[in-house]
């Protein structure tokens, strides 16, 4: 009679690849999230930048700086960033200020940075908002 070795994986063997691809995974998605959290704070920024091009060219254009209906009905500026990921608003206008924010939304509220905002064209990094590392 021949003797016939079996060849494949033991139940053992099977369990330990099991248990280091889950440690893998419980290391690798929360920085895999939050690489993508960072990654769709530019959303937020083009937004903020597309605002501050409406305002300028509106200002140019009247005495004041506008609402954010204005620059919607003026410039298609819209109260969403492109991909959605943030509501954009403009707070206070007037004749020589304005202050926009982006607001995160969705899944977007988890992440660290929160809202980010402009002040009369310059990035706004105090009390609540965006702090310099989250600009860049």
């Amino acid at each position: 009679m021949r003797n016939q070795t079996e060849s494949g994986f033991t139940l053992v063997e099977l369990l330990i690849a099991a248990v280091i691809v889950g440690v893998l995974t419980a290391v690798a998605l929360p920085a895999y999230q939050d690489f993508v959290k960072s990654s769709r704070r530019a959303d937020a920024r083009n937004a903020l930048l597309a605002l501050q091009i409406a305002q300028e060219r509106y200002r140019s254009n009247g005495t004041s700086y506008g609402t954010l209906a204005q620059l919607t009905s003026s410039y298609g500026i819209a109260s969403t960033s492109e991909a959605g990921y943030y509501t954009i608003n403009v707070t206070a206008n007037s004749g020589t200020s304005y202050t926009a924010t982006a607001t995160p939304t969705g899944t977007q509220q988890t992440d660290s940075c929160g809202t980010f905002a402009v002040q009369d064209g310059a990035p706004l990094m105090t009390g609540s908002y965006a702090n310099g590392d989250c600009w860049r």
